[in-house]
Formats: structure tokens, C-alpha cells, sequence
């Protein structure tokens, strides 16, 4: 397993993007709306914007300013049979999204993380 990825949601992309890539330093891969990411020698650092305020209080969206991390693995489903076997919070089931198969679950302190499935060939 390995990390693949790092979520940081952002509630102003362009000032999120200016931040990361002149002042941090982080070379821009591509930019939208509502999805960024920034090259760099190991995970992606992707930008997701939420809408919200970080005071915000509706739980179905992650406040600016929270991480999210990825993790790659090569079988999802065996992934998602352990995580049930041992009672882990699914926040998504396993399913096809931005051409990779990715299901999310909840930490003991809450925190949400995905995990997609590596791809092949």
C-alpha cells in the first residue's frame, strides 16, 4: 500500500492555487473549479474546493482547511472485505469515479480517507 494522494479542501481555488504554487512552490498539474493538483516527487496535493466556510456546520461537507488522504491499493474489494470484517465505517462502498475504482472510510477519530484500487495495464 502506499499513499497516493493528499486532499486539501479549499473554500477559494485561485487563492489556494496561488498559494501552493508561488508561494510554496509547487509545480501546477491542472486546475478547475472544483479540482486541482500539483505535481510533486511522491503523492499528489489536490485542492478540492467544498463552498463552505470553515465554520460551516452541515457534516456532509468537509470544511476549508481539513486533509483527506489516498491511499493506492492492487484489490479494492479484498481492501473493503477487511475493512467490514473489522466493523470500519464505510462512507462510500467501492465504486467507478475519475476512472479509478475508489471507496472511502472513517477513521477511529473521524477523519474520512479514501482508497483506490491500482490500475492496470
Amino acid at each position: 500500500m502506499r499513499i497516493n494522494y493528499a486532499i486539501v479542501f479549499v473554500s477559494d481555488m485561485q487563492r489556494s492555487i496561488a498559494f501552493y504554487n508561488n508561494v510554496v512552490g509547487l509545480p501546477l498539474r491542472f486546475q478547475s473549479p472544483g479540482w486541482s493538483e500539483f505535481v510533486s516527487e511522491g503523492a499528489t496535493l489536490a485542492l478540492h474546493a467544498t463552498g463552505t466556510k470553515p465554520e460551516a456546520t452541515d457534516a456532509t461537507l468537509e470544511p476549508p482547511g481539513r486533509c483527506r488522504p489516498g491511499f493506492g491499493v492492487p484489490n479494492i474489494d479484498e481492501f473493503h472485505q477487511r475493512m467490514l470484517a473489522n466493523k470500519v465505517p464505510c462512507q462510500q462502498e467501492p465504486r467507478e469515479m475519475f476512472g479509478a475504482r475508489i471507496a472511502q472510510y472513517v477513521d477511529p477519530d473521524g477523519l474520512v480517507f479514501s482508497v483506490s484500487e491500482a490500475r492496470r495495464g
